[in-house]
C-alpha cells in the first residue's frame, strides 16, 4: 500500500512538472490620454504663476492660442496657449507658452518699451470673460455659418488691450490669422460683441 502511495506521489509529481505553466493574464496597454485642452483663463494661471517667478511686477500684454492636430479650438479651449508679459523693473518682455503635451515653458526674453503698442501691458482684473463665453459671443455674430460651412475649420483666440477704446479685447478668429473666414471683437470685461473685424 506505501508503494503504491509513492508512486502515485510520483506520478503527481512528475505530471507536476511537466505540464506547461499558465500564461500570465495580458494586461491591456494603456490607452493614450486624450490632449487636455484649457480655456484661457486657466492656462493663463498657469503662465502666471511662471511669469511672477521671473518679475514680480509681470503683467501680461498678449494671451493667444494655437491649434494642433489635438485641439482646433473650438468650445474657446486649446492645447496649446502662449502668455506674454512686460515688466518695467527688468526692463523686458518674456512669454510663457502652455501646452498639454510639455507644461509650461518659457521663451526669449526681449526688451520692453512701454509706450510700444504692440506690447500694452493691462490689469488681469479686466479679464472677466474667458474664452468659452467669447467662443458663444462669436458663433452667435456669424461664427456658427463658417462652422456650418467648414467643420473643421480651426478657431484661433488673441487677447489684447486697445488702446483707442481703451478696453480689453477678444479677437475670436476663424481659419488662420493670415486669412481668415471671419474675425469676431468681443469685451474681454463684459462679453458684449463689438463688430467683425476688417480683415
Amino acid at each position: 500500500m506505501q508503494k503504491l502511495l509513492a508512486v502515485m506521489f510520483l506520478l503527481a509529481l512528475m505530471a507536476g512538472c511537466t505540464s506547461t505553466p499558465t500564461k500570465p493574464a495580458e494586461t491591456p496597454k494603456p490607452q493614450p490620454k486624450p490632449a487636455e485642452a484649457l480655456t484661457a483663463r486657466s492656462a493663463f494661471q498657469k503662465c502666471y504663476i511662471s511669469a511672477r517667478s521671473w518679475a514680480q511686477d509681470a503683467r501680461p500684454y498678449r494671451l493667444e492660442s494655437s491649434t494642433n492636430a489635438d485641439s482646433n479650438g473650438r468650445d474657446g479651449k486649446s492645447a496649446i496657449w502662449r502668455a506674454s508679459f512686460a515688466s518695467a523693473m527688468q526692463h523686458g518682455t518674456k512669454p510663457y507658452t502652455w501646452s498639454s503635451a510639455e507644461g509650461v515653458n518659457p521663451g526669449i526674453e526681449d526688451s520692453y518699451n512701454p509706450n510700444n503698442a504692440s506690447t500694452q501691458a493691462f490689469d488681469i482684473a479686466f479679464l472677466k470673460v474667458d474664452s468659452d463665453k467669447a467662443f458663444e459671443v462669436a458663433q452667435q455674430h456669424g461664427g456658427s455659418k463658417i462652422l456650418d460651412k467648414a467643420q473643421d475649420t480651426p478657431v484661433l483666440y488673441i487677447l489684447e488691450w486697445n488702446r483707442v477704446e481703451n478696453i480689453l479685447l477678444w479677437h475670436v478668429i476663424y481659419g488662420s490669422r493670415e486669412a481668415p473666414k471671419i474675425k469676431i471683437a468681443v469685451n474681454a470685461s463684459t462679453g458684449d460683441f463689438l463688430r467683425v473685424e476688417k480683415s
